[in-house]
């Protein structure tokens, strides 16, 4: 086998690391500029399998407008609210912070709404099981004062909604019914 001088060696390894690069960059070219693949057909949700589940959430809008009858309610009223509308799962939709409401209103509404449809019920129920059941009120996110409704759907709820900042817990409970009621029209 005949020796390559230097030079010869140089060359050769340049262009072999050349034709190596180009073939890289070509390929990484090809795959970034080709399209995407075909998704795959779509996958469809088998509604007859007992292994699903389905659910009700309210639209921002409708949690909107729920809040909103609240609000102007206890604004017809001259009482300066918070009002929380939470989905099933405890997740605020939309808080309304009334002009002039407290601090503390904002966190009391969600916590009412938490509540309310937690247990399905009207917060102001839920206060008279704490006579049975005292520690309900250690569980953390729940607030056992009136001012909480539930908002149902053929008796399962859906949402909640929380009032809070009037002087009464049955004035917060009736603003959270006309949110409610709002709903129904």
């Amino acid at each position: 086998m005949k020796k390559m001088s230097l030079r010869t060696r140089v060359l050769t390894g340049a262009v072999a690391a050349a034709a190596l690069g180009a073939g890289t960059l070509g390929a990484v070219s090809a795959n970034a500029s080709a399209p995407a693949a075909a998704p795959a057909t779509a996958v469809k949700a088998d509604t007859a399998n007992r292994n699903l589940q389905q659910s009700t959430h309210l639209t921002v809008d409708a949690a909107s407008k729920a809040a909103q009858a609240a609000l102007d309610a206890a604004e017809k009223e001259h009482q300066k609210v918070a009002v929380s509308v939470v989905d099933r799962n405890g997740n605020t939709i939309v808080t309304l912070r009334g002009d002039g409401a407290g601090p503390q209103a904002y966190e009391s509404a969600e916590k009412k709404a938490y509540t309310a449809v937690s247990w399905n019920a009207p917060t102001s129920e839920l206060v008279k099981r704490l006579a049975q059941t005292p520690n309900l009120k250690d569980i953390p996110g729940t607030l056992f004062l009136a001012g909480g409704a539930p908002v149902q759907v053929k008796g399962a709820p859906v949402a909640g909604i929380g009032v809070a900042g009037a002087p009464s817990g049955d004035l917060d409970e009736k603003f959270a019914q006309a949110g409610v009621a709002a709903l129904a029209k």
